[in-house]
């Protein structure tokens, strides 16, 4: 199993241009042919791109240089140099492509798409390319440009549709492979969640929806306390967030309070997606007054916990179709991309059948014709 990794720093370098060629035509019976030295080939470029089968950024190297190739050198007879073959590197939907040194975003894959990192170098020209009028026969070609090393930190933050967000051993990764086909690890101690884990929901709002279960989050996680910022970041772009309380806390009643203001510390916009509320582990939990007091002082604050069993199923429809109503208006929100027209499909003319040429055949002269008399001057 891969370790989960979120930040990594990359090294590139995209390919040298290829140098231009000295060279001269040398053909029998030619004795001064003339400079037919070829361009060199232009270097490759690094290139990122997203890759939908990928979600973190384990298979990256930090200790490789990641070189695409060089261009090829002219050659005679005016052939120019191959261009060297692109570097493309994948990487998962939502990785942030920022400057080590000035912290600059230089990138954001919020979308399935490619970003040019690093351009490969110009090839040279070649002798040809420089012969004038009056120089006619140029000895020198340009050498191929060269290019630097270049670093980049690549920052993932995961871009999901639900998140799940709670207290360690709250019960989320049960409740995660509860909706989805997901087996994360479960087990009944703090941090058994060391990375997110994801799971996908089908058929739900007519297309798959991506659930991510965050870490465990304890009181001081925005300061770095416990796993900390390390996996808050990844709950950013998710539209929905449900909070996990567990019942079998001995402090559930500042659950959900401790939970909000460590995301708003982190970031107040959090709070302003949807969310739902869910209350874990009703069937472990005996005292039916308290749990009843507990969901009225919540409406009391304009909430609507559902009472829930991520382990026996009791409350999984309602939180299914809570997510599936909030999905659909939020999907709903989003502009709708413009479809390009499609271009009418022009008929090819045909042309017509060109038309024979008639000869006609030239005019006999009579035997008898006299010829004609010059006129007199």
């Amino acid at each position: 199993m891969h370790k989960f990794v979120d930040e990594v720093q990359i090294r590139v370098q995209a390919g040298k241009g290829g140098a231009g060629e000295v060279s001269f035509l040398r053909e029998k019976f030619v004795e001064f042919g003339g400079p037919d030295g070829g361009d060199g080939g232009d270097g490759g470029d690094v290139i990122f791109t997203t890759s939908e089968q990928l979600l973190a950024l384990s298979h990256i190297r930090p200790e490789h240089v990641y070189r695409a190739r060089n261009g090829l050198p002219g050659e005679g007879s005016n052939c120019n140099g191959k261009k060297g073959a692109d570097l493309v590197i994948r990487v998962p939907f939502g990785t942030q492509i920022i400057d080590p040194i000035s912290g600059a975003l230089l990138h954001d894959f919020t979308e399935p798409g490619s970003f040019v990192a690093a351009h490969g170098g110009r090839g040279g020209k070649g002798n040809a390319f420089f012969k004038t009028a009056r120089r006619q026969a140029p000895r020198f070609a340009q050498p191929g440009e060269e290019t630097e090393e270049k670093e980049f930190l690549l920052a993932l933050k995961m871009i999901a549709d639900v998140g799940l967000v709670g207290f360690p051993t709250a019960g989320k990764s049960t409740l995660l492979k509860a909706l989805t086909k997901a087996n994360p690890k479960i087990a009944n101690y703090p941090f058994t969640t060391l990375s997110p884990n994801i799971g996908v929901m089908d058929d739900l709002i007519g297309r798959p929806v991506i659930v991510a279960d965050i870490p465990g989050i304890l009181e001081g996680a925005s300061k770095g306390y416990g796993l900390g910022l390390s996996f808050l970041k990844h709950i950013e772009r998710v539209r929905i967030i449900i909070f996990v309380i567990d019942l079998e806390n001995a402090y559930v009643e500042d659950e959900l309070k401790i939970l909000r203001t460590e995301i708003e510390s982190y970031s107040g916009e959090l709070l302003t997606k949807p969310s739902l509320l869910v209350l874990n582990k009703i069937d472990r939990f005996e005292d039916k007054k308290f749990l009843k007091d507990l969901i009225a002082s919540y409406k009391k604050q304009g909430l609507d916990p559902i009472p829930l069993s991520a382990q026996t199923g009791e409350g999984m429809d309602k939180v299914r179709n809570e997510l599936e109503r909030i999905l659909k208006k939020t999907v709903a929100k989003l502009p709708k991309q413009k479809k390009a027209k499609a271009k009418p499909k022009v008929k090819a003319k045909t042309k017509a059948p060109a038309k024979k040429a008639v000869v006609k055949p030239a005019k006999k002269k009579a035997a008898n014709a006299k010829p004609k008399r010059p006129s007199p001057r």
